[in-house]
């Protein structure tokens, strides 16, 4: 088993530069971290965070994944050496899960170090009840919701007791009472072990207070800032909001759009809808749902409520278990009103969907290659496809990578080019699940201005969301799933 105690972590002009990517993920990045200290580490997204995340776990990979300059270092050796001192909770819990049942899955790590069988089972039950999942360890973890899924991701590594705890995003994923049971389960594991801590996330808020430290990445290379989190937030507020820093206590400057009403002839409506993630088992029974024409709805709930298959049903994506989602007249495709019998190229005009994971819907070898899909599909001129690609690739800043390949993407980037792909074919209706996951403060007003544009152009917008600054700027209708079927 690995050394015991809280880890040391030194960085000396490092840098990593992907293999084929034309600029490096992060450059010569330079500090020390002290044992037990606790590290907030930001920067705008793309800056290299969560490749950094990854060098100090060890599992950047050889010659072939990249180049590395510098040194990185964990307890004064490459962090390859070091796997069993660290603990990594990555941005996509799906890339965690290893085994098929939740038990197993959060004991794999235990069992990687050697830990004795007979503790296990205790680590196991320690750690799922710090991070609140509340599920039997036989359950299926393809059948856990995101928000499920990271909480498992977590409890993994907590169990392992890591002398350096890494949490990329941790609670991007969460309900409220998700957030705030996370939060206060990695105090309490890093109050009680001393553990080095490293956390990576866009909600400065909630982690401020519990960090000694913040060390800002600038996205050209090098820090921005380094050092306790009130002085750094008091010293260099301005230029951090700039560059994309969620800055704690900063407004958003953009208009609040007020509440709504379903109205009488909503675009989407159902009666007595139930709806399930595996055809045969519902989560959700009983709704009454009606979508508002040219306005938002938002989607809340706690996590496992089904706020995702609700948004897929509605799409048209998931069967309906009982009942039928069925659309306005002047919606309606040539198989008739209801979305979940349209054909694929009826919805790309009607519906389109940003699904949880983005990776789900890339399909092309370029940023630019795959903004251009729903256009071309949709017979648009050349020049037509160009003027909406570069704008959008503006808008959100991505086009300094429209060459790029869209799975080597951050995570934030890969959600707002996915939100881009549904507006780039213009649809009525865009259902959107958490489109504002893993986003800095320039890409959440990007994103979130753009919907507020769909709705002042007649268009509907659902959205499902922990995000309070979404159902605060967006306004519209809300729909609010509890963990009972119904609403």
């Amino acid at each position: 088993m690995p050394g015991t105690g809280p880890a040391r972590v030194s960085a000396a002009g490092w840098g990593w530069r992907y293999a084929g990517r034309r600029l490096p993920a992060t450059r010569d990045v330079t500090f020390e971290i002290a044992p037990g200290e606790r590290v907030l580490l930001l920067g705008a997204s793309g800056a290299g965070k969560s490749t950094l995340m990854a060098g100090l776990a060890g599992v950047l990979g050889d010659a072939d994944e990249g180049e590395r300059t510098g040194a990185l270092l964990v307890d004064g050796e490459p962090p390859e050496t070091r796997r069993g001192r660290t603990g990594l909770v990555l941005q996509d819990p799906d890339a965690g899960l290893v085994l098929s049942k939740v038990g197993d899955d959060i004991a794999f790590g235990c069992e990687n170090l050697g830990v004795p069988a007979a503790e296990i089972p205790a680590r196991v039950a320690e750690a799922m009840e710090a991070v609140g999942l509340d599920v039997p360890t036989d359950r299926a973890t393809k059948a856990l919701s995101g928000g499920q899924k990271q909480r498992l991701a977590l409890a993994g590594v907590l169990a392992m007791r890591p002398g350096l705890l890494l949490l990329d995003e941790p609670t991007a994923n969460l309900d409220p009472e998700g957030v705030a049971e996370v939060r206060a389960s990695v105090e309490r594991i890093v109050d009680g072990t001393g553990s080095t801590l490293v956390v990576v996330e866009h909600r400065t808020e909630i982690w401020a207070d519990l960090m000694t430290r913040v060390i800002v990445l600038a996205a050209d290379g090098g820090l921005l800032a380094d050092g306790p989190p009130d002085e750094v937030f008091a010293r260099h507020g301005d230029a951090l909001a700039a560059a994309g820093v969620w800055v704690p206590g900063r407004e958003i400057e953009l208009p609040a759009l007020p509440l709504a009403s379903p109205g009488d002839d909503p675009v989407l409506a159902a009666r007595g809808l139930a709806v399930s993630r595996d055809g045969r088992t519902p989560v959700q029974t009983g709704l009454e749902v009606r979508i508002p024409s040219g306005a938002a709805t938002t989607i809340t709930g706690p996590n496992g409520a089904g706020k995702s298959t609700l948004a897929l049903t509605l799409a048209g994506l998931i069967p309906e278990l009982e009942g039928e989602v069925v659309s306005a007249p002047d919606l309606a495709g040539r198989s008739g009103r209801r979305p979940a019998k349209w054909t694929s190229r009826e919805l790309l005009t009607r519906i389109g969907t940003v699904f949880q994971e983005p990776e789900h819907q890339f399909l092309a070898r370029t940023l630019r290659e795959e903004l251009a899909i729903g256009p071309r599909a949709l017979g648009w001129p050349a020049p037509r496809i160009a003027e909406v690609v570069d704008g959008l690739l503006e808008r959100l800043h991505l086009d300094h990578l429209a060459e790029a390949n869209p799975f080597t993407l951050s995570g934030g980037q890969k959600r707002r080019l996915s939100v881009a792909t549904v507006l780039a074919a213009s649809p009525r209706v865009i259902v959107l699940d958490e489109p504002t996951f893993g986003q800095d403060r320039r890409g959440w007003i990007e994103v979130v201005a753009l919907m507020q544009e769909e709705i002042a152009r007649g268009g509907s917008v659902v959205a499902v969301t922990h995000d309070a600054g979404v159902l605060r700027h967006l306004g519209g209708h809300r729909i609010a799933l509890s963990e009972r079927s119904g609403r």
